[in-house]
């Protein structure tokens, strides 16, 4: 990859490597080959912070091997360059019509990764959903990066099977794709489906790749270059534990949370949440007041409204069924406890999250 002139980043179809050969790597019949070919199709808006670890990971295993045991390309929708989330533009190498074409000849890869981002709802493209049929029907591996698991689920790759999407999307995804069995884990191999949360998380997928063709020994050594102490596995948690997330030390307050953030549908009652604790409704209403400074009653409402907003800028569910989702009763309740927390109706939300998309496509 190379900047241009212009300032916007250029792929390439393999990496320009500095080889550092390393003498303690021992591979044993290992031919001097590529293992894999990767094409990562980029969608608008899509995040460059996995998308790089991805192939940063690739080009630093090629270096201690000392050979390109890993290339890779870059594709768009129709050949031209994508911008992504941050504003960098990158140049591509292919378009999908390119790509349909290479699965019959020697430029067949052995994986293509769906690189998106924010906005991920929004994009729905035939051409690409038949694409990527076509690629996993030919045996070719299939996955995604940070949000890429929306485009896979709508081509409909994903039906009955087990992905990872990351934590801010995981809501309304569960919601628009209830056949899939979606995880808040770091990353999820399916059969021949990989499907990673984004962000640093991609690393970990990538190093689980290079695990399976070469061994932990190559593993470390790429973990030593990218300054990384350990390889997280699949299971991993995505976010920080609810102690250093919220900053509370008491673990009655944790578990009531814990127990309110699982039941947002159907929301327990004070007295339920109370009972599971070990303690009378008077004593976590205190807790909660001296902990998080406000009533627990306030604090499940706050949270079922923050998993509604997400429903509403990632999803087009109706506002009805949003409310629903969320353990409302009603829709009209639902807007009034909505404008009170967020100074706007969940309409105006929406709105205003076209009126961002109008600017993104600009």
């Amino acid at each position: 990859m190379r900047v241009s002139h212009s300032g916007k980043l250029v792929g390439r179809g393999h990496a320009t490597n500095s080889y550092l050969p390393c003498t303690e790597i021992t591979l044993v019949n290992k031919p001097l080959t590529a293992k894999r070919s990767l094409v990562f199709f980029l969608v608008p808006n899509f995040s460059l912070l996995p998308f790089s670890a991805a192939i940063e990971t690739l080009r630093i295993a090629n270096r201690m091997l000392g050979y390109d045991a890993y290339s890779w390309r870059l594709a768009s929708t129709d050949g031209a360059q994508v911008v992504s989330s941050s504003g960098i533009a990158l140049e591509v190498n292919s378009s999908v019509a390119d790509e349909r074409k290479h699965l019959g000849g020697e430029s067949r890869p052995s994986m293509v990764l769906v690189c998106s981002g924010v906005f991920v709802e929004d994009f729905q493209n035939k051409s690409v959903n038949a694409w990527l049929r076509e690629v996993y029907n030919r045996g070719v591996a299939v996955g995604s990066l940070c949000t890429g698991a929306h485009v896979l689920a709508s081509a409909g790759l994903l039906t009955g099977k087990r992905c990872a999407i990351h934590w801010e999307n995981l809501p309304g995804f569960a919601e628009a794709f209830p056949q899939v069995d979606v995880f808040a884990d770091l990353y999820e191999i399916d059969s021949n489906i990989y499907t990673c949360a984004g962000g640093t998380a991609s690393l970990d997928m990538m190093l689980n790749l290079i695990d399976q063709d070469f061994g932990e020994n190559l593993v470390n050594r790429v973990c030593e270059q990218a300054l990384t102490d350990r390889v997280r596995g699949p299971h991993d948690r995505q976010r920080l534990p609810l102690r250093a997330r919220l900053g509370v030390q008491n673990a009655k307050v944790l578990s009531i949370i814990e127990l309110m953030e699982g039941n947002l549908a159907e929301p327990l009652s004070l007295l339920e949440l109370a009972d599971s604790a070990g303690l009378s409704r008077r004593q976590i209403e205190r807790l909660f007041r001296q902990e998080m400074g406000r009533s627990p009653a306030r604090y499940y409402l706050e949270i079922r409204l923050d998993r509604a907003r997400h429903l509403l800028v990632q999803s087009a569910m109706p506002v009805v069924e949003v409310a629903v989702a969320c353990g409302f009763v009603s829709a009209s309740h639902f807007s009034k406890c909505y404008r009170e927390l967020y100074n706007r109706s969940p309409q105006q939300e929406r709105a205003d999250r076209k009126v961002t998309l109008a600017q993104a496509a600009r």
